[in-house]
């Protein structure tokens, strides 16, 4: 594999990593702090630059690597009923080299996107779950209360209009 396949197969590789640990069920004490952690870097506007730039060579890579696959298949038809065995090999090896390139690549953009939405849900469902787990939030004893407190006002609105409608 050339150098930047590599890489991308380590971006593929690190992405890979980030999901599952994304994707692990991990109780909030946990999830919280890693998930601060993992979003921390991406707040910098330079690290959303060069992942840009990352993902803009990944996808031209994508791109090379579909021609490629395209050109290599019309070889491949065209030199399909060719007895010699060498020469086919060679070709179906570029095929097999362009498919690995192509799917390589394809995964790599594939996973980022899903990333990037996996990582938005589960900060929404970090802040919603933080405004649940806030004190005063919505629970049982704190809605009894204010049902007591529209009760008495309504007490309250219903005594003051019997006393207008006596003096009208």
């Amino acid at each position: 594999m050339s150098l930047y396949y590599s890489l991308v197969f380590a971006m593929l590789v690190c992405e890979s990593a980030v999901f599952a640990l994304l994707a692990v069920p991990l109780p909030m004490a946990v999830r919280r702090p890693l998930t601060r952690a993992l979003a921390r870097p991406f707040e910098s506007a330079t690290v959303q630059m060069v992942l840009k730039v990352l993902l803009g060579f990944v996808l031209l890579l994508f791109v090379d690597t579909t021609n490629r696959l395209y050109v290599v298949n019309r070889e491949y038809e065209r030199a399909r009923h060719v007895e010699f065995a060498h020469g086919r090999r060679e070709l179906l090896s570029r095929k097999f080299l362009a498919q690995r390139n192509m799917y390589l690549t394809g995964i790599t953009l594939f996973l980022t996107f899903m990333l990037g939405q996996t990582f938005n849900l589960v900060l929404e469902l970090l802040a919603l779950k933080g405004a649940t787990e806030r004190p005063g939030a919505t629970t049982a004893a704190g809605l009894r209360a204010e049902i007591e407190e529209c009760e008495k006002e309504l007490a309250r609105l219903k005594a003051q209009a019997d006393a207008l409608a006596e003096d009208m």
